[in-house]
């Protein structure tokens, strides 16, 4: 069965679909991993989706063909004046991203803004997602959940569907926010469900090297993951404008034009790294 990690924190705008997108790319593409892997966005900023599919496929695809999303995983056929105009097909809701001749591919599960309705009436539907992917994994090696920065029922739901979790930070004032809330939102979820969650480790994401603020963040961030235990990744991604170019591109930072090797050296090591912690 597929190896079922989250991205999450509690903090917004630490680079979570980035780096969920381009772990996506690295396992896929990159020798010697060559997996099937899955991406959920079970995001409603729905910027993972983006990001795989492009801006104009993402409209054309998805948008423009009133396409299923994991809104309908969690909606199951509800009509909502607006969204829907009658019940979509949530079996067709996985996208083919790209494929590759060894087998090796890419796959979407994508979001939509929308999804913010489902916050608003969250009763019995946090469940939906593990059973969908459920019925589904054993046709991934990897599934890539990326999750929605706030404690919601997306986040129980995240929580149910997953094995293991990655916390992305970016190490600047007030990065570490997000943790205690983090660590308490996933002792709550262990009471109420008995289920323990692997925490695989803390990344710190979208480094500049600026000092001496940015070493200061890392420090205090160390010191939170001492405190809960959390393993802190010695490598680290770095900031680049490729990636948001690599965004508007519909590509990983290794295929975006005129990104600098250093930082697809970068990501690499650490994709490489994680790899190991969660035995891929």
């Amino acid at each position: 069965m597929a190896e079922k990690i989250a991205l999450i924190n509690m903090k917004g705008g630490v680079g979570k679909s980035t780096l969920t997108v381009n772990l996506a790319w690295h396992f896929a593409r990159v020798h010697p991993w060559d997996k099937k892997v899955l991406v959920v966005d079970n995001d409603p900023q729905f910027n993972a989706s983006q990001y795989l599919l492009g801006a104009s496929r993402y409209q054309s695809e998805v948008v423009a063909k009133n396409a299923p999303t994991v809104w309908d995983v969690y909606e199951q056929g509800t009509r909502v004046p607006g969204i829907t105009t009658k019940p979509r097909d949530v079996t067709q809701a996985i996208r083919r991203i790209v494929e590759f001749p060894d087998g090796s591919l890419i796959d979407l599960l994508p979001s939509q803004l929308e999804l913010n309705y489902t916050l608003k009436n969250p009763s019995q539907k946090e469940h939906r997602l593990r059973d969908f992917l459920k019925e589904r994994e054993k046709n991934y090696d990897l599934i890539i959940i990326d999750c929605a920065p706030t404690e919601s029922v997306l986040t129980t739901a995240t929580y149910l569907a997953s094995d293991k979790i990655l916390v992305p930070v970016k190490p600047e004032y007030l990065s570490t926010i997000g943790l205690p809330l983090l660590v308490q939102s996933m002792n709550e979820f262990r009471e109420s469900y008995g289920k323990t969650l692997e925490l695989v480790g803390v990344i710190f994401n979208g480094c500049s090297d600026y000092s001496p603020e940015e070493t200061k963040s890392k420090e205090e961030v160390r010191g939170v993951a001492s405190k809960f235990g959390w393993f802190v990744f010695d490598q680290e991604v770095p900031y680049s404008r490729s990636f948001p170019k690599g965004a508007r591109e519909g590509q990983p930072i290794f295929r975006t034009s005129y990104s600098r090797g250093s930082v697809c050296r970068q990501v690499n090591q650490f994709a490489q790294t994680f790899a190991k912690r969660i035995g891929l």
